[in-house]
């Protein structure tokens, strides 16, 4: 497989930054991989601790679970400031994961046509 289909396969599909580290760009790989979790991290405290509040807010209004309960919970916290982090989180992640399949895509040509040339110097002088 080409190192430009792997690299852009790796970063797409499964996470982004693996699609450098298999073509060797350790550094941009973990810085990738590093911020990518981050955002993660930080949208599941977010989720987490809006979660928590609801369920303290249906609990404290009788315990019942209805649809019209948790819609109501949901509409109350959805304008705070969390909300915010969670989109800025979410957008870090996104652009992120287009920058590492780009990137990935850019080191992956350049690894071909390195890789080319050495095997056309290569089959020039077994001739």
């Amino acid at each position: 497989m080409k190192n430009t289909l792997k690299g852009v396969l790796l970063s797409g599909l499964v996470f982004p930054g693996l699609g450098q580290i298999a073509q060797k760009s350790y550094r941009r790989g973990v810085f990738l991989m590093l911020a990518v979790a981050v955002g993660v991290v930080a949208m599941t405290t977010v989720a987490v601790k809006q979660a928590g509040v609801i369920f303290h807010q249906i609990e404290t209004d009788g315990g019942v679970i209805d649809i019209e309960a948790i819609t109501d919970a949901v509409d109350r916290i959805a304008n705070t400031t969390d909300s915010a982090i969670i989109d800025g989180a979410l957008l870090l992640i996104v652009v992120l994961w287009i920058t590492g399949v780009i990137d990935a895509y850019r080191t992956g040509r350049k690894l071909d046509s390195a890789g080319r040339a050495q095997r056309a110097v290569s089959s020039r002088r077994g001739c």
